[in-house]
């Protein structure tokens, strides 16, 4: 799957001329791996909503919206905008963008759950530059106090802020306000889905995901920050479908 959402995220911002395809590509194999685990009841917010493009591509795959609607995304009219509507998207429990916005919503929901004693986790997936919000740290003390063993906190942890505010080791840090804290490979389906089915008893389960921001494209990688919300022209459009065929 992870090849065909890479180049469904490429296509979308090509025939859109813009969208943030270097954070898109960074948590590819997260969704993944919430696919595989994904039980009847359990729900995914996109917290990090300028990703976007990765979860619509997602979206495209387990049908909710068609490929001409992804196609179509950024254009005037298009359900499909720059962060997620849940008001106008099949498939999306929360409309996030503002960062720091979508984990208090995740929490708010689980803590609902569990009130209700209903079934289901909620997966919130995080940037590591959204984790400069305050509101992210108030909501995981509400979390722990609260003891939402039904919430699981993915952080993309693709170094996006390293030339602004280095947030060092997030492990510490969200070890030390009281979750339960692992830290695995975030290119690798098979050690998130592994973390994923890890049992926090009591604690929310937070999953430090070490990626690279654009993943799959070489010139991505090296250069994120000059790609950071930058649509690639033909000739670069058909060297990275190229790359990615060949991987």
């Amino acid at each position: 799957m992870e090849k065909e959402l890479r180049k469904l995220i490429v296509g979308a911002a090509y025939n859109a001329k813009h969208g943030h395809i270097p954070s898109a590509l960074s948590i590819v194999e997260i969704i993944s791996a919430f696919d595989r685990v994904k039980e009847e009841k359990d729900e995914f917010i996109l917290s990090k909503g300028h990703g976007c493009l990765a979860y619509y591509a997602y979206l495209v795959k387990k049908g909710f919206i068609t490929i001409e609607e992804l196609n179509a995304f950024g254009n005037s009219g298009s359900k499909l905008g720059g962060h997620p509507d849940r008001n106008k998207i099949k498939g999306v429990y929360a409309s996030t963008g503002s960062l720091g916005q979508g984990f208090p919503t995740a929490v708010g929901a689980a803590l609902a759950r569990k009130i209700n004693k209903q079934p289901g986790r909620f997966f919130c997936l995080l940037g590591d530059g959204e984790c400069n919000e305050g509101s992210i740290w108030e909501a995981l003390m509400i979390a722990v106090n609260l003891q939402l063993d039904n919430l699981v906190c993915i952080v993309d942890s693709n170094q996006s802020q390293i030339r602004s505010l280095p947030l060092q080791v997030l492990d510490n840090k969200f070890s030390s306000f009281g979750g339960f804290v692992l830290s695995v490979d975030g290119h690798s389906v098979d050690a998130i889905v592994e973390a994923m089915q890890k049992v926090s008893k009591d604690q929310p389960l937070i999953i430090i995901a070490h990626t690279k921001k654009g993943k799959g494209l070489s010139e991505l990688e090296n250069n994120m920050f000059a790609w950071h919300h930058r649509a690639p022209n033909k000739l670069e459009y058909e060297q990275f479908i190229k790359e990615l065929d060949e991987k």
